[in-house]
Parts: C-alpha cells; structure tokens; sequence
C-alpha cells in the first residue's frame, strides 16, 4: 500500500496544482496523519441524537469554520443534511458523500462514522488546493431509513445542476479490510475507474452484488449521474453491522486510513477528468 500512498500524493500535486512537484513530501504534507484520521475515529457519538452535533464538532476539530458547514433541512425538518462547499473554477460539480446516522444497536463506527471521517479529512486535503471541478461534501441523514438524505438532495436539485453533476462518490462501511464497492449502488464506468486505480496498486478491488443492500449513491444513477460506493467491507463486517459490536475497538484503523487515501486519489483521477467521461 506505499505505492497507494505515493501515488495519491503526485497524483494531487499534479490533478489540483497543475504541476508535479519534485518531492512527494511536499505534497504528502497535505494529507491527514494516520494518527489524526485515527483521533478522528475516537470522536465517535454513540447516540443517534447527539449525531448531527458529532459531525459538525467533527468538521471544526479539523479547523474547518462554523460558519462554512450548512444544515440543509428538508421533511419539515425531519431530514438534516450536513453540507459544505468548495467552488472550482467551473461549475462542473462532484459530490462526496457519506451517512451519519445509525441503527440503535452499537456506536455506529463501521456504519457509518468511519465513512464521515473519510468525508471530513478528504475535505480537509482537497479545500487546500485550487480546483476546476467543484465539490459539494455531504454528510447524509437518514440513510438507515431508505436513503432519504440522499434522496431529498437529488429530489432538490434543479435539472442544471444535475446536468453539471459529473460524478457522485460514496464511502460507507469501512473498518475491517482495503477498498471495494458495492456493485449494485455504483454505475460500470466509476467501477472500472476504481479497479484500474486497484490494479495500479497491485490489489484486486472487489465489487460484489449484496442483495438488499444499498447506499446513497443509489440515489444519484437513476438521475443519470454516475455514482458510486467505495466500502471497506471484511470477513467480519457482516457480523459487526447494526449490532452492539459496531464500536471503536472493533474498526482496523488501516482499513479506513487507506479508504481515505484511496478516496483523495480516486477523486484527483476525477479531478483531471472530463465531466462527461463516465455519463
């Protein structure tokens, strides 16, 4: 996984500032520590009401302003999406997205906070650099229920925006093995763009069908906006899910470390991009 590490890091000083920098660790200076993703981890809210605070006290932990996090509130209030922006020099939009809320079993790390941290240190990298593409990061409520974060910021969305979509991008259920996907909640294309990115890194990505599972980007492709779900799924995954086990001291922090890595390159990949490349 060193050369996933180095890659992202030149692919980043190349895709978001124009040119390859001499030495990878002025670039890798950008990118969150393991200990840090790890801390990050550790701020887990373990009651599903004290959860919206959780990921806003998370974003500012990492020196991100109040006043740049939005609540986008829709059902009468009843769905609260977490919200932050970062304009590119084109209206040419990606989404990143991850589900905060929980089932009432368990502290939720695996499904889904270790996704949200995902969420919160990609921002962190990328807000650092200039950018053609824009990036909407979206921390989705309610996804246990049906989606219906997700759901209601598509339903939301004008048909210009969706046109400027390019992309969406998902990370749910890290914690216990290397990046994957969820084959049934991701469009072809945003597949064979992770293998690719798998391959070069000398690992196999796997994309399974999981039969009456799904995530968020399942909301997008119906709207002709390429999604996809990169999960950190293990052989224990299945018993540690919507369960008490689902706590800090079950999650490899390796497994979400890398997630995050795989993440911020997969994204500079769409970065350097055509908008159109994988409708």
């Amino acid at each position: 996984m060193k050369l996933l590490l180095l890659l992202s890091a030149l692919l980043f000083s190349t895709a978001f500032l124009g040119y390859a920098q001499t030495e990878t660790s002025k670039s890798a200076d950008q990118f969150s520590s393991k200990e840090i993703v790890e801390a990050s981890i550790k701020q887990v809210p373990c009651e599903s009401e004290k959860r919206l605070d959780g990921v806003v006290n998370l974003f500012t932990s990492l020196g991100v302003p109040k006043a740049d996090i939005a609540i986008e509130k829709f059902d009468k209030d009843k769905i609260q999406n977490v919200v932050l922006r970062k304009k590119g020099s084109t209206d040419e939009t990606i989404v990143i997205g991850a589900h905060y809320d929980k089932v009432s079993a368990g502290c939720g790390v695996t499904d889904n906070w270790a996704g949200v941290v995902i969420l919160a240190h990609i921002y962190k990298t990328v807000a650092k650099f200039d950018t053609k593409k824009s990036y909407v990061f979206v921390a989705f409520d309610k996804e246990e229920e049906g989606l219906k974060g997700s759901a209601q910021m598509v339903k939301a969305m004008t048909e210009e925006q969706r046109a400027s979509t390019c992309s969406m991008v998902n990370f749910d259920g890290f914690g216990q093995g290397l990046p994957m996907a969820l084959a049934n909640a991701s469009s072809p294309k945003m597949l064979k763009l992770a293998e690719a990115l798998a391959k070069e890194n000398n690992f196999k990505f796997l994309a399974p069908t999981i039969e009456g599972a799904s995530s968020d980007s399942a909301s997008f492709i119906p709207k002709k906006i390429p999604a996809i779900t990169i999960s950190g799924f293990g052989s224990t995954s299945m018993e540690i899910m919507h369960s008490a086990a689902d706590k800090v001291d079950k999650v490899k922090i390796d497994s979400i470390y890398y997630g995050y890595r795989f993440g911020v390159t997969y994204l500079a990949k769409l970065e350097a991009a055509q908008c159109g490349d994988f409708k």
